[in-house]
């Protein structure tokens, strides 16, 4: 379905057309109309589907068509788990925004907050925001939520993992109950959905592309490999395989560390994106490999989340996640929108049992290289 069949507004549709949007994809397809119509939306859709804007868009067009009488609060909130998610979220927003007079403003810790309440005192229609600076700047009355007309929780299973449950009750409380919800997660385990439902009102439910299906243009294989010979395999295999750039996934930050020193003595322009380091750090690092400046990028699971990296060829698992469902977001970060792409697993022999479980989630073995 293309987008002019979604009954969406001229400006929009401009704005898409030139990102090069022509199709919607499955969540766009059966969110957008739902959210048009005022309803609550819970819906069940993996990393690179295109969820963004299956509430972005309707978000947009609906106060779009209303005047903002109180120009200082905010109408539309969106909270994601981490900052990266939170700034793809708000640049998205930006995009689909070009020809409309709508502001958005992004809040996430770890920067100064005087430019981000700057903004807010300007006045913005829009605030995508991590749940613990929003609840900071909530506790120092320097924003309302008095007038907000939509909720957005996207990553809901990610921000339950990493304890931001208590928080968002919290902000909550700060929201008037008429509103429309929109609640979104890759998974939806029983303590997620109980979640959803102290928030929704009858929600309309939409699921696509279940977390156990991989992209069909990945091609994925596995390395037996002993945990000392990795990082040489790493990069032989880099040279071999003529990877232009690798996103590589490890457990730990001290591990995600470490394998950053090692690949530098190899001659590999590398670069650590986890949860110690700085925003101006992990913003560089992402920002120096989506301009070709560094080779490999080392994430942990949750510095990854949100990550958005267009064309990106090659996914490297140095260590197995510890849940399987985890290994469909990694790989999820090639093979996007139809292209190719190829991920690579090393499994040493403390992680049989983990390859079990994967293979057992998607349905297949992983080929052996």
């Amino acid at each position: 379905m293309n987008f002019e069949n979604l009954g969406l507004i001229d400006p929009i549709l401009k704005a898409v057309s030139e990102i090069g949007y022509t199709k919607a994809t499955e969540i766009q397809k059966q969110s957008i109309p739902v959210v048009l119509s005022g309803k609550d939306i819970i819906g069940c859709a993996q990393t690179g589907t295109g969820k963004t804007a299956a509430f972005a868009i309707p978000i947009l067009q609906t106060l779009s068509a209303k005047v903002n009488k109180s120009k200082n609060n905010p109408r539309a909130l969106v909270l994601a788990p981490t900052r990266e998610l939170a700034l793809q979220i708000f640049n998205n927003f930006e995009q689909y925004d070009k020809y409309l007079s709508l502001k958005q403003v992004v809040l996430f810790g770890g920067v100064s907050q005087v430019p981000q309440v700057k903004q807010i005192k300007v006045g913005v229609d829009i605030v995508v925001a991590t749940p613990g600076r929003l609840l900071d700047l909530l506790n120092q009355k320097l924003i309302s939520l008095a007038n907000i007309e939509f909720l957005v929780l996207d990553e809901a299973d990610n921000m339950l993992d990493m304890g931001f449950i208590n928080d968002i009750k919290k902000i909550i409380k700060h929201i008037p109950q008429e509103r429309q919800t929109l609640f979104f997660s890759a998974t939806m385990p029983t303590a997620i959905r109980n979640f959803a439902n102290t928030i929704l009102r009858n929600p309309t439910e939409v699921s696509v592309s279940p977390v156990s299906s991989a992209a069909k243009t990945v091609n994925q294989s596995v390395y037996f490999i002993e945990r000392k010979g990795k990082t040489q395999l790493l990069y032989k295999l880099y040279n071999d395989l003529g990877m232009k750039q690798a996103l590589v996934f490890t457990r730990t930050k001290h591990g995600a560390d470490r394998l950053g020193k090692q690949l530098l003595k190899f001659g590999l322009k590398a670069a650590c994106i986890h949860g110690n380091k700085s925003q101006n750090a992990r913003q560089k690092a992402l920002s120096d490999f989506k301009n070709g400046a560094i080779q490999v990028l080392i994430a942990t699971d949750i510095a990854a989340r949100g990550i958005d990296i267009q064309d990106l060829p090659h996914v490297v698992n140095y260590d197995l996640p510890s849940d399987s469902e985890t290994y469909v977001h990694r790989i999820g970060r090639t093979g996007r929108a139809g292209k190719g792409g190829v991920a690579v697993s090393f499994c040493s022999e403390e992680e049989k049992a983990g390859l079990r479980s994967i293979q057992k989630l998607i349905g297949f073995e992983l080929a052996i290289a």
